[in-house]
């Protein structure tokens, strides 16, 4: 008998692996904080003797390397990876006894494409293929982004995309179970797919690189790639070299004169609540990231690398939550911190500040001359925008604040969370700004005009 259980890194869009018998287990692709992997194993009372990566990932910081060192376990990466510490390299068709007992096998199988590296393990029980970690290779309906590694390798990494989609497929029994890293959310997918869980005969009937010739898929996955995420050019050099351990001990306590000194020092202060409470009252000059969104991959993609950020929580479990996003991606110790509520967080004598939230149907009731300022990537864009609206992703807009017209701005996104970062930008450098928190598709029923393209 075997098991796998999946450890889900929603705020990535991504899962790692814990999979073995009743005594030992393999771990895939674990996450920088490895707690919650020892845990997994400690209530399934199994050893972890073996970690694997499929490849050095680009999009998080692996726990790969501690978590090996910490269990003792045998550390295994594709022999193509280019690191700079002892592992156990890999090579294709190369078998790993997990658990002796239960006749469980981890089979290496090559998969170049989502990197040049990359590298699949099936789980064999007794000789019979019963899943396959695929990492960055096949996903749901889809395949890993091949444009992370270097501009000159993509096209001929997308039709290696195509070429391990297929040998995935001819190789493994259709009911193996097919296990991805990314394609939860992950901007390492190509595209984003519905459901959880799949098969290699539904991948079969399903998956873009198994039902298109490799021309018609390399031009399409081409075509579709959407923007990369600032940080990722950080993550690929950090798992080479090797990660240090994690330290998720709270941060030293900032109190009101810390934190505006910080603000004036032009460091970064992060407000962690949600964004109806932090447009109703916030320390002016502080920024909106809502912990229970996408935390880690929207601050990290829009704060300049390396820069000290102060983060404030109303709850010390929220702060601990957002400490351990934040060192998924590399922000690993927050200069200050505070929780609370604004009043604790602002000076004797100063008021938080506030701007409005507003829907579509007030936008299409209001004054006409306002400033309509879209924070959608390009490719949501493509799908439809607001007649006269200007267009600025959240993640340039950082840098392309003085493109903003003049006037008061109604800023939105497709459903609001980015909406919200950009109004504390626009807040933080003293415009007049309405947060649109509305879904998107309210905006034709508001009777806005919409433009599609």
């Amino acid at each position: 008998m075997f098991f796998v259980d999946a450890i889900e890194v929603s705020g990535l869009g991504n899962r790692s692996y814990l999979a073995g018998g009743e005594r030992t287990a393999v771990a895939v692709d674990p996450p920088r904080d490895i707690d919650r992997m020892i845990e997994a194993a400690a209530r399934r009372g199994v050893r972890i003797s073996h970690v694997v990566e499929t490849h050095v990932h680009n999009d998080y910081v692996t726990g790969g390397l501690e978590l090996a060192r910490v269990t003792g376990a045998a550390y295994l990466v594709p022999a193509g990876a280019r690191v700079s510490f002892d592992r156990v390299p890999v090579h294709d068709g190369e078998r790993t006894v997990v658990d002796p007992a239960a006749g469980l096998v981890l089979r290496a199988l090559g998969t170049p494409g989502h990197t040049p590296h990359h590298t699949a393990y099936v789980l064999e029980e007794s000789g019979m293929a019963v899943a396959a970690f695929t990492g960055g290779s096949l996903l749901l309906g889809t395949v890993g982004r091949p444009d992370l590694v270097e501009p000159r390798l993509t096209e001929r990494l997308a039709r290696a995309q195509h070429a391990s989609a297929h040998r995935l497929a001819a190789e493994l029994p259709d009911d193996t179970a097919v296990l991805p890293t990314h394609g939860f959310g992950s901007f390492c997918s190509s595209s984003q797919a519905e459901g959880g869980a799949t098969t290699i005969g539904k991948e079969k009937v399903s998956n873009e690189a198994l039902t298109r010739d490799v021309d018609t898929f390399v031009a399409h996955l081409l075509a579709g790639l959407d923007d990369v995420p600032a940080y990722y050019t950080h993550m690929g050099p950090a798992n080479a070299a090797g990660p240090a351990p994690v330290d998720l001990t709270p941060p030293a306590v900032a109190d009101a004169d810390e934190i505006a000194a910080r603000l004036a020092a032009g460091e970064w202060v992060v407000d962690l609540r949600n964004r109806v409470a932090y447009a109703e009252g916030h320390v002016a000059g502080s920024l909106n990231f809502e912990a229970e969104g996408q935390l880690a991959t929207y601050l990290a993609w829009l704060i300049p690398w390396g820069k000290p950020v102060t983060l404030l929580a109303d709850s010390p479990e929220l702060l601990a939550a957002a400490q351990r996003e934040l060192v998924r991606v590399g922000i690993d110790r927050p200069a200050a911190a505070a929780t609370g509520g604004p009043a604790d967080w602002v000076r004797e004598g100063e008021t938080p500040a506030s701007f409005r939230r507003a829907t579509f149907a007030d936008l299409a009731g209001g004054s006409a001359d306002v400033v309509v300022l879209d924070v959608r990537r390009a490719s949501e864009r493509a799908g439809g925008y607001v007649e006269g609206s200007v267009h600025i992703p959240v993640h340039t807009l950082h840098g392309r604040l003085g493109e903003v017209p003049e006037g008061q701005v109604w800023v939105h996104c497709a459903g609001g969370m980015r909406a919200a970062i950009a109004a504390s930008l626009l807040d933080a450098a003293g415009r007049d700004v309405v947060a649109v928190d509305d879904s998107f598709e309210a905006a034709e029923k508001a009777g806005l005009d919409l433009r599609i393209p």
